[in-house]
């Protein structure tokens, strides 16, 4: 697959070489005309991190639809307010982590039917999947993959919702307890969550997943809460991100918007402090861009993912007035 100014060519070439199985050439699914502004690698061999997009929301019960559209337009939104043209040639900005070092290539959307074979290979290949959704139901797939290479991984949730019922399954309301056989329950921790039904509040309790919600962090402090939450984890750390944990002032484009959210800042420094010492992969899920105003929660889940990618690999260093942006240059 090549990149050009952006746009993606040769997927079929590209597949077929992959793969080198004349049985898989239907796994990739449509081809993206965008790739995100993080992306810096033509070769899927050579890269470190592989995006991936699951444009599906079959598994969603939301009155707010449109879900499966939001791959490709958080990669329009990333190239066109994070790519400045300077004297003719792409200037990609920073992110508040500094510049992304990693190799980062761009995969294109794959099916819903085709994740597990996909997603095996990417673990196979020891590469980091970072995943646009699409609705949260499609992470349930993605770490059953993942458990079945890794073993039971530390999951870190940032949601309104516990998506924790069981009486409902393979929905995106039950995620928690679907992936329950593949994730630690006592080393995983939701962040977020501020609008959960009596039902997950009972399963919370049985399994014993610590939750931070925006007050706590507010009470106790962003120090504290990373503390805790960097203590709570693991090893194998994957991080799944709807959206909606982002307060609506600043992501309206959700499928199931709560008010009294995260403010994006506090979430990139948790993000930021949990993956510094490595994550197996990361979602994004639960854009809805049509709901979205002046394409503000595609470019505020784009800048999040570019600030974890960039903070994967960085030595931290503490510099004045928030130079840390430049460290890299």
């Amino acid at each position: 697959m090549q990149i050009e100014n952006g746009k993606s060519k040769n997927l079929k070439h590209w597949k077929s070489d992959l793969f080198n199985k004349e049985s898989l050439k239907k796994t990739i699914g449509e081809q993206i005309m965008e790739t995100l502004s993080w992306c810096n690698c033509n070769s899927y061999r050579e890269a470190e991190f592989v995006v991936i997009g699951l444009s599906d929301e079959s598994h969603s019960h939301s009155l707010r639809k449109g879900t499966s559209k939001a791959p490709n337009e958080i990669r329009r939104v990333s190239r066109t307010r994070d790519i400045f043209i300077e004297n003719g040639i792409e200037s990609p900005a920073y992110t508040n982590a500094g510049k992304p070092t990693s190799k980062i290539f761009d995969l294109g959307n794959v099916s819903r039917e085709n994740i597990e074979f996909v997603y095996t290979k990417i673990f196979n290949d020891g590469k980091i999947p970072i995943t646009l959704g699409g609705d949260h139901s499609l992470t349930t797939p993605v770490i059953k993959a993942l458990g079945k290479k890794y073993g039971p991984i530390s999951l870190v949730y940032f949601d309104a919702h516990p998506d924790f019922l069981s009486s409902t399954r393979d929905f995106y309301g039950s995620v928690i307890f679907d992936c329950l056989p593949y994730i630690d329950p006592k080393s995983s921790v939701m962040v977020g969550i501020r609008s959960p039904e009596q039902e997950e509040i009972e399963n919370i309790k049985k399994y014993g997943i610590t939750v931070f919600s925006p007050s706590d962090i507010q009470m106790h402090g962003i120090r504290e809460t990373l503390d805790a939450i960097v203590a709570k984890l693991g090893r194998n750390i994957y991080v799944s991100f709807d959206m909606d944990g982002i307060d609506p002032a600043f992501a309206p484009g959700v499928s199931v918007p709560v008010p009294m959210g995260l403010n994006p800042v506090t979430a990139s420094i948790i993000l930021k402090h949990v993956v510094k010492n490595g994550i197996i992969g990361m979602d994004m899920m639960e854009v809805c861009p049509e709901l979205d105003i002046q394409d503000m929660t595609c470019h505020l889940a784009s800048r999040l993912i570019g600030e974890t990618i960039a903070s994967v690999k960085l030595q931290k260093k503490t510099l004045p007035f928030g130079l840390s942006a430049i460290q890299n240059v």
